[in-house]
């Protein structure tokens, strides 16, 4: 690992999924959460101010980057959470069928390696009636403005982690298995190549 993969790339992913606009979307969607959670790109642990501790039995983060682990594990005793960090991608859930109530998705499809087969793991780790949270950017509905995601996807994945800014998202939900209960697309404050986000709630199709 390089050493601005170690050291400078957190530093900006932080700063990016912490600005007031991307904050406010985690805060209308993560408060849904209840039972046996578990989140998928936890990251340096952004959404865990906005969980209702009284509704969670347990609490899972998934990601790769271990690099992103101390700045989690500080948010998290400041929310009063107890988090389990488990240093793998979701391609390959450690966890039986049916495990969890709730799995939380926020701005992380873009960057996991293969997201549909992720998607089919959160299928399958979700219990029956058990709901998918997700908020992700993505692909925008205007033809110039995905024209300018193609071209500036294969310069902004090195400096953000593997980040995809042209993933279609609601097509990656379909084809993972999933049907939306609710969804609801925006842009946010920012460039249009960077800001298309969807939100939502989803249940095994």
């Amino acid at each position: 690992m390089s050493l601005y993969d170690r050291y400078v790339m957190p530093l900006l992913i932080d700063a990016c999924c912490g600005m007031k606009d991307v904050q406010r979307q985690r805060k209308l969607l993560i408060p849904r959460a209840r039972g046996r959670v578990l989140e998928i790109g936890i990251g340096t642990g952004r959404n865990l101010e906005f969980y209702d501790r009284d509704k969670l039995e347990s609490l899972q983060g998934l990601d790769p980057a271990d690099q992103m682990n101390p700045k989690a594990e500080r948010r998290a005793r400041r929310a009063g959470l107890n988090v389990e960090l488990i240093t793998l991608s979701a391609e390959e859930i450690p966890a039986a069928d049916a495990t969890y109530d709730t799995v939380v998705c926020t701005f992380t499809l873009c960057t996991i390696p293969d997201p549909v087969r992720a998607l089919k793991e959160m299928r399958r780790v979700l219990k029956p009636g058990g709901e998918l949270l997700f908020c992700e950017h993505g692909r925008a509905p205007e033809a110039p403005v995905q024209r300018w995601q193609d071209r500036l996807t294969p310069y902004w994945k090195p400096i953000a982690g593997g980040c995809h800014l042209n993933r279609d998202v609601r097509a990656m939900l379909q084809d993972g298995g999933f049907t939306p209960r609710e969804i609801e697309s925006t842009y946010l404050k920012g460039p249009k190549p960077l800001v298309w986000v969807t939100r939502g709630v989803a249940v095994a199709a």
